[in-house]
């Protein structure tokens, strides 16, 4: 058995010749070095199995999830963030020498998932070995490593377009071609990943009923719901008949990304949403609503928290999977806190970084309070947005009032103010549960949420409100932060009702679409769809049509899962990244000590994306070490 372990290390070595082994000798026993004693006992197998847990990428990562800062939804300021990889991708500087944040090989700084993956079939060959472990046992956990590697899979194809499908490991003794795998379409792909997710549904459980030391492990929920997620993936433009691709083949002339456009893999997507959803509801899943509400809130500050804690209350009934391992922490939602507690001195105030910084577009993405965009509204006076209005009574919610403030800020959806902080903005908590004393932003040059050290503030003049905890307190006294960390939502109900809607209207058309928008609008305060558009758009019938439904959709996704690692693979999938990543970053003048000075439109950058930048690149080294890969287009 000892020649087994070393077979797999031998071939592993050939196929990426930068790879570690360190990671799976941390799951076999003091002194042991061979796989049949790692699998003697249960308590030793499981380890394994949480070693395969462990190689999930980590969602609430500020910088090593590219679905954070890697896209246009965040802003930190080069004092900050000048030498994160995140960074470097946003402004177009990825590279094939050692790709950022590249999944694929070993750049030094995040997971090779191809060794997640041989170590998922390791477990899946041997968990039959411990004597003591129960057969439920062995079924649920045989279900959760091919969960995993089916994740594996998706999270690699979603950045790379086809891989070589790791069916199992390849024996050291085979010859020098099958070492060398090939990349499979990503039809192909997908079909393996949807092969195993089917296998594991079943033997998973629905809930978990072991919460103290098991939340986070897979249930049938959260596999049906990745399911749907891989599917959508594929059915989307950027898989689905993309022309772009049509000249992307192997070796042997195979096309590795379908150009020819399939509807019915569209139907395929809308049918996994509706297995998803179904059972998601049999779980107990629901939109969350805010329910501790003293008598004396007002149902908009109500209706704030609801939006807010849909992310940030831990364990909420919307989450359905939730990192147990990839905490969105204290620390992290410091970033995103703005300076607000009274009494704040310049040591107590550093505690607040205050640095992720969403740019004035995501400002501009949320609703009207009619509920449909911005620039459609009839009643909105979309061409001075920029300029400086007063917040009244009506306002007194949302913005301070009597305060100054730009016209952008004022008669939005609740979605805005839940999840955006800005000058002026009220921001609800923080040690003052109350309506009438709720603390707001003051993000002037000068002012405490504003720079007083050219370092610390935010760029745009916008705050990530989403993701803070509203218990969390910036202290007064120490410079000290108390939050309460939470599970980052890799996957919650409104996405997979938003996912549905998706599915349906481009299999069944926009009426079928428009319940499940509505679900996820009714929770933030919005009225239907076809009521929103009938009566405040200057295009009416937009929900009628296919067109225009999907991009209803489309917005109402970035709106509604802001903050949440979505929007980036969004994008992609939906080809529109390169409209949306080639562009200036714009917020706020940040300098400004004035209502005059403050209020300028800044640019504070700019973005740049690509066509090649759809697809990672394969680094070098592993196009060296094997002739027969192919490289992504553009690089």
């Amino acid at each position: 058995m000892k020649a087994r372990i070393l077979k797999y290390f031998v071939v592993l070595t050939m196929m990426f010749p930068m790879s570690s082994c360190g990671d799976y000798l941390d799951v076999v026993p003091d002194n042991i070095a061979v796989i049949e004693e790692a699998f003697d006992t249960r308590e030793s197998s499981l380890r394994f199995l949480a070693t395969l847990y462990n190689y999930l990428p980590p969602f609430g990562h500020y910088n090593n999830n590219p679905a954070l800062a890697a896209g246009d939804e965040i802003e930190v300021n080069d004092n900050v963030a000048r030498n994160w990889s995140s960074r470097r991708i946003a402004r177009g500087g990825q590279n094939i020498i050692a790709p950022d944040l590249g999944y694929w090989g070993n750049n030094g700084t995040v997971t090779n998932l191809f060794i997640a993956l041989r170590d998922c079939n390791i477990f899946l060959e041997n968990v039959d070995r411990p004597f003591d472990l129960t057969e439920d046992e062995k079924i649920r956990w045989i279900a959760e490593a091919k969960f995993l590697k089916a994740y594996f899979h998706f999270y690699l194809m979603r950045m790379y377009g086809p891989m070589p499908i790791t069916r199992e490991n390849i024996d050291v003794s085979s010859g020098v071609d099958e070492v060398r795998v090939k990349r499979d379409p990503v039809d192909d792909v997908t079909d393996y990943i949807v092969e195993l997710l089917d296998e594991a549904i079943p033997d998973l459980p629905l809930v978990i009923q072991d919460t103290g030391n098991e939340l986070g492990r897979i249930t049938s929920p959260i596999a049906a719901s990745i399911k749907a997620r891989v599917l959508v993936t594929a059915a989307s433009p950027l898989f689905n008949g993309n022309t772009d691709y049509s000249n992307f083949v192997d070796h042997d002339g195979v096309q590795l990304i379908s150009s020819e456009y399939d509807e019915t893999k569209w139907v395929e997507a809308a049918a996994a949403c509706s297995e998803a959803i179904e059972l998601a509801h049999e779980a107990g899943h629901q939109l969350y609503r805010f329910q501790q509400a003293p008598s004396d809130w007002s149902d908009t500050t109500v209706l704030k928290l609801s939006i807010r804690g849909s992310m940030t209350e831990r364990w909420n009934d919307e989450v359905i999977w939730g990192g147990s391992d990839s905490q969105v922490s204290g620390g992290f939602q410091s970033w995103a806190q703005a300076k607000i507690a009274n009494g704040l001195t310049a040591e107590t105030r550093q505690s607040a970084p205050s640095t992720w910084s969403p740019p004035m577009r995501i400002a501009e993405m949320f609703y009207t309070e009619n509920g449909v965009p911005m620039n459609e509204d009839l009643d909105y006076d979309y061409a001075n947005r920029y300029e400086v209005g007063t917040a009244n009574s009506a306002h007194k919610h949302y913005v301070r009032t009597g305060f100054e403030t730009a016209k952008l800020h004022l008669n939005r959806e609740p979605r805005f103010y839940a999840s955006i902080g800005f000058d002026g903005g009220i921001w609800f908590g923080h040690g003052v549960k109350s309506d009438d004393e709720a603390l707001f932003v003051r993000g002037k040059k000068g002012e405490q949420s504003g720079d007083l050290d050219g370092r610390l503030y935010s760029n745009s003049g916008y705050y990530a409100k989403k993701m803070v905890y509203y218990e969390n307190v910036q202290q007064t006294s120490t410079a000290g932060y108390s939050a309460r960390s939470y599970p980052f939502p890799i996957v919650r109900l409104a996405d997979l009702y938003l996912m549905y809607a998706e599915a349906l209207n481009e299999s069944s058309g926009p009426a079928a679409s428009h319940e499940w928008v509505d679900l996820v609008r009714e929770r933030a305060g919005l009225e239907g769809v076809v009521t929103s558009w009938a009566n405040h758009s200057n295009n009416p019938d937009k929900p009628t049509t296919q067109e225009g439904m999907r991009d209803i959709i489309q917005q109402e996704r970035l709106i509604e899962l802001c903050f949440e690692g979505i929007r980036f693979w969004d994008l992609r999938r939906w080809k529109k990244a390169s409209e949306y990543l080639n562009s200036d970053i714009r917020g706020w003048n940040s300098q400004g000590e004035t209502t005059d000075t403050y209020y300028q439109v800044t640019s504070l950058g700019t973005y740049k994306f690509l066509s090649r930048d759809y697809l990672w690149p394969i680094a070098e080294e592993d196009m060296i070490a094997n002739s027969n890969l192919v490289q992504n287009p553009g690089w």
